[in-house]
């Protein structure tokens, strides 16, 4: 379904006062495994025993579903027709606009204008309720996207999280990623290096596949913190691959526990802001949020 006309900023303000903080998980680059970083720390987070939400706005690449056991669930609209997020792990609530395509294959093929009208219905048409912390998972660069949430949220956002992976041309898009939340006045809560290198769990030695530390040399550089190394782990593509959330299934392996590490020093960061509480409002099934080009809008059910 779609509204009369766009959100506008008060509307959306209005949905967001709920929220405590507000992080987006932001790269230069694809391939640095930032959804798996977006999905990791919201779990990590609720895991802790805070109420939480993702965003997924890669409109065009969606996998936050996925990686958190989700396919195949459903959005739904509360009687006075706002969105009730998916429920997945530990209460974590998410939209994405995977839940809305009618195939995992089907394409979304949308100009900016498009992208831009369904990230301000998600952010302010949800009924996200009280959480303690939406994560908003961003698509790589600093097009369309990034400056809506940039826009929309302004002064609103708590920070900017940005993921690299240590080679040399991560290092040279971290600059960018940087660069772009400084001129659009996101705080930059810190980097998070991920795939830093790989413990062999049978010599016992650590080795730096990629690169080494590239991540801690561009925060020293930039100013701004270094929030942790997530070391390479054969089964994170494996849970990936099965829709089985890695730090659940592997809560006490190395990996995770270098995330809980990260999502620790995070909450200590804003502990003071950290607080939870939700509400279930009655729902009916959305088939379609915004149509796609050729297709026809979908009716909701009850």
């Amino acid at each position: 379904m779609q509204k009369a006309g766009p959100l506008d900023t008060g509307e959306i303000a209005q949905t967001m006062k709920t929220i405590k903080t507000k992080f987006a998980i932001m790269s230069g680059k694809g391939g640095v495994g930032k959804s798996f970083v977006t999905a990791s720390l919201a779990l990590g987070f609720a895991m802790r025993g805070y109420r939480i939400g993702v965003l997924d706005a890669d409109v065009y690449g969606p996998t936050v579903p996925k990686l958190l056991g989700l396919v195949g669930a459903n959005l739904y609209l509360s009687e006075d027709e706002k969105i009730i997020p998916a429920e997945g792990p530990f209460g974590i609530k998410v939209v994405s606009m995977d839940f809305l395509l009618p195939t995992e294959d089907t394409a979304v093929i949308w100009r900016g204008p498009l992208v831009d009208r369904a990230i301000k219905d998600f952010l302010g048409s949800v009924l996200w309720g009280d959480l303690d912390a939406l994560f908003i998972d961003l698509p790589p660069g600093t097009g369309d996207a990034p400056l809506t949430i940039a826009q929309t949220l302004a002064n609103e956002m708590t920070g900017s999280i940005i993921v690299t992976a240590p080679s040399d041309v991560s290092k040279r898009i971290v600059q960018k990623a940087i660069d772009f939340s400084r001129k659009v006045k996101i705080p930059i809560v810190g980097i998070i290096e991920n795939m830093c290198c790989f413990y062999c769990p049978e010599s016992g030695k650590t080795y730096y596949v990629f690169g080494r530390l590239i991540g801690k040399e561009m925060a020293d550089k930039y100013g701004v913190p270094y929030l942790g190394m997530v070391p390479l782990d054969p089964r994170i593509g494996e849970s990936n691959d099965l829709g089985e959330p890695f730090l659940m299934k592997y809560s006490t392996s190395d990996t995770a526990r270098a995330i809980f590490s990260i999502v620790d020093t995070v909450i200590a960061m804003y502990k003071d802001k950290l607080e939870a509480k939700t509400e279930t409002p009655t729902k009916k099934q959305i088939k379609s949020l915004l149509k796609l080009p050729g297709e026809e809008e979908g009716e909701g059910e009850s």
